[in-house]
């Protein structure tokens, strides 16, 4: 009776439910074999912690310790009784985020959220995680409750307590049937869970701003490097030095709510390809060295954070420093700003506006040379008007670091292709990607560009035959796009590769953090990829170097107004007489000194410095992201039981056999 007991017992303990096939379990010869079976890993782009002086947004799991919770599929009428790990689709992050933001019980009781990518059967409207108005904090006018974003949703600038993924296409499909797999099982004891390890070492240090995150060397400052390159080079003529200087600006960065899913194809990424494809047009115009005013080009990263990039070259330009050795600020005469241009194209017409900003000469003269490069454009199917008079003043922009600079009466003229408000309905979103643009559009704004500029440096007004020499590369274009804002091929482009040896092949245009201690002359592995491209293009595009091609190189040129392109790359670089240098990128109100960063006291004499957030990164170990089954609890008790009772069933059916074996002796 005892042994049939115990071969009960042992029955409903070890009749569990296998995870593996037979030929699972045959196949497997190792530990590492044994993991990939058990631990399902998970592709995804996490939304990591940022802090600045209040405080902090972003993500991050609550503690120290990893989160394991339940997976669980959202939806409106969805109640949590326990942390669980919640997935949304795209089209559910808002009302999600919202509901978190204003209901603490539900909050409480979310682990984790894992966010599904966009099928190519989906058809989002909109989506913008930031606000209505972008940074309006730096805004040089009182109006900063006009919607200039009106799909702004704000839920970027909040902090959560648990992490957040947005999962890759593969991964998403992964959890959908897990997900779905929990919900048959609801009363199952064995369950689906996500395991997220997105532990922040602010988190664990409890240096919760960024004050004290610096002190404590558990974050870096956001940030990079700026570029910019006259045309033609400055130190190739000295009459150079006394012209009046026409900067043309783009932006480089982007933001989204996840860190590495930044692309901002409309946003900024349009007006900065635009300003390439430009660049390379008046690289093949002659004449440009007799000009009455110099070409400046300068295209900036952190823009996206408290407009860090073109903040820090005006610095830059007061301290007198090597980054714009040849430029001074007086000798600006006008800036000319490349917006969002990628959407320009609408029924068939393409339209752009001009955003304007302290009425001048130069001004009229700006607008008068656009309207005369969209005119040479031969087709009535462009037009460029101003901006409406009733907004409050201009779009949230690079322009504005200059408006507001304390004695500063740069004008300036923004080229956007919206008017009263975005007619992006994903700024600052994951979904600004190479499908929110039209090439075309990209490619006449370019061409707009290049001519008005070309207009601007002669000083005087050109036939539309003068004009017509001047043509943008619709190839390069396209070329382009495809290596900024695609992973295919993305910055393994041949482009790209022919001037640098790019450290992945997705670009993300997510500013990043500066590492290491700011310079003129960075280390390139402290550069990323985009930035250290720009510069080898832009060396390459404004060079001297047919006529004066000196000696290859692998770093540094020995002649003077020399730099070295193309050092990256298997074939030797090439030392080029170019005007084309790094500005570091990040706060005012930072100073790197004696091997780490301090936050400097607010200058009363800095009004954007004043406002200025001091944005930096949290550090981190590692970033993991992995499913597997696990027993539940009841099941876990019940299995301690049967166990308990094994032990004490075998040793009565020891007992009891040992008294049956002695008593079977005596009698024989």
């Amino acid at each position: 009776m005892a042994t049939r007991l115990l071969y009960l017992a042992a029955f409903f303990l070890f009749r569990l439910p296998l995870s593996f096939s037979e030929e699972d379990a045959s196949s497997m010869e190792s530990v590492p074999d044994l993991q990939k079976q058990m631990y399902t890993v998970l592709e995804g782009y996490p939304c990591v912690r940022l802090l600045n002086l209040s405080g902090e947004i972003g993500c991050a799991n609550p503690g120290r310790d990893k989160v394991v919770a339940p997976i669980v599929r959202f939806s409106n009428s969805t109640r949590l009784t326990r942390p669980s790990a919640v997935v949304l689709s795209v089209d559910e992050m808002e009302g999600f985020f919202k509901r978190v933001s204003n209901d603490l019980d539900f909050a409480q009781n979310v682990g984790g959220v894992l966010v599904e990518s966009v099928s190519s059967s989906q058809k989002i409207l909109g989506l913008s995680p930031d606000q209505k108005f972008p940074q309006a904090k730096f805004s040089p006018y009182q109006n900063i409750s006009y919607e200039w974003n009106p799909l702004g949703a704000g839920i970027m600038w909040n902090s959560y307590q648990f992490p957040v993924f947005l999962l890759s296409v593969s991964s998403s499909l992964s959890v959908q049937k897990l997900s779905a797999s929990n919900e048959k099982r609801e009363k199952a004891y064995t369950a689906h869970v996500a395991e997220f390890d997105l532990v922040m070492q602010t988190t664990k240090s409890g240096t919760r701003d960024s004050q004290s995150c610096i002190e404590e060397q558990t974050c870096l400052p956001l940030g990079g490097y700026s570029v910019w390159s006259s045309l033609p080079p400055m130190n190739a003529s000295q009459s150079n030095q006394s012209k009046g200087v026409i900067l043309a600006v783009a932006s480089m960065d982007s933001a989204s709510f996840f860190r590495d899913k930044s692309l901002g194809a409309e946003s900024s990424v349009s007006g900065l390809i635009a300003l390439l494809a430009a660049v390379d047009a008046l690289s093949h115009v002659d004449g440009l060295a007799n000009s009455s005013r110099q070409l400046v080009f300068l295209f900036l990263t952190g823009e996206a954070w408290g407009y860090l990039g073109s903040r820090r070259f005006l610095h830059e330009l007061d301290l007198h420093s090597d980054s714009v050795s040849g430029l001074n600020e007086t000798s600006i005469e006008m800036v000319l700003e490349v917006g969002s241009v990628g959407k320009g194209l609408n029924q068939g017409a393409k339209k752009f506006y001009a955003h304007t900003a302290r009425a001048s000469s130069v001004i009229n003269e700006t607008l008068n040379a656009l309207k005369q490069a969209g005119d040479s454009l031969d087709s009535n199917q462009i037009t460029i008007s101003p901006a409406s008079t009733a907004n409050p003043g201009i779009p949230p922009s690079s322009l504005m670091a200059f408006l507001r600079k304390q004695n500063s009466q740069t004008p300036g003229v923004i080229l956007e292709d919206f008017d009263t408000a975005f007619t992006n309905n994903f700024y600052h979103s994951h979904l600004d990607d190479l499908s929110n643009i039209n090439a075309s559009s990209v490619a006449d704004a370019a061409t707009i560009i290049a001519r008005t500029l070309y207009v601007l440096a002669s000083g005087k007004n050109l036939s539309n035959s003068a004009l017509g020499t001047v043509n943008v590369n619709e190839s390069l274009v396209q070329e382009l796009m495809g290596c900024l804002l695609s992973c295919e091929p993305g910055l393994s482009c041949a482009l790209v590769k022919s001037y640098i040896s790019p450290s992945t092949a997705c670009p993300s245009h997510y500013a990043g953090v500066l590492l290491g201690e700011p310079s003129s002359t960075p280390y390139p592995g402290d550069v990323d990829d985009t930035s250290r491209f720009l510069w080898n293009f832009l060396a390459d595009k404004t060079s001297i170097w047919r006529q004066n091609v000196s000696s290859a190189c692998s770093g540094n040129c020995t002649n003077e107004g020399e730099v070295c392109i193309k050092a990256e790359t298997d074939k030797k670089g090439v030392c080029v007489i170019s005007t084309t240098r790094y500005v570091p990128a990040y706060s005012t109100r930072l100073k790197f000194e004696s091997g780490s960063w301090k936050v400097l006291p607010p200058n009363s004499s800095d009004p954007m410095g004043m406002a200025d957030p001091v944005w930096t990164e949290s550090n981190w170990d590692l970033i993991g992201l992995r499913a597997y089954t696990v027993q539940d609890s009841i099941y876990d008790h019940f299995v301690l039981l049967v166990g308990v009772s094994i032990t004490v069933l075998a040793y009565v059916a020891i007992v009891t056999t040992r008294t049956f074996i002695t008593k079977a002796l005596k009698r024989d």
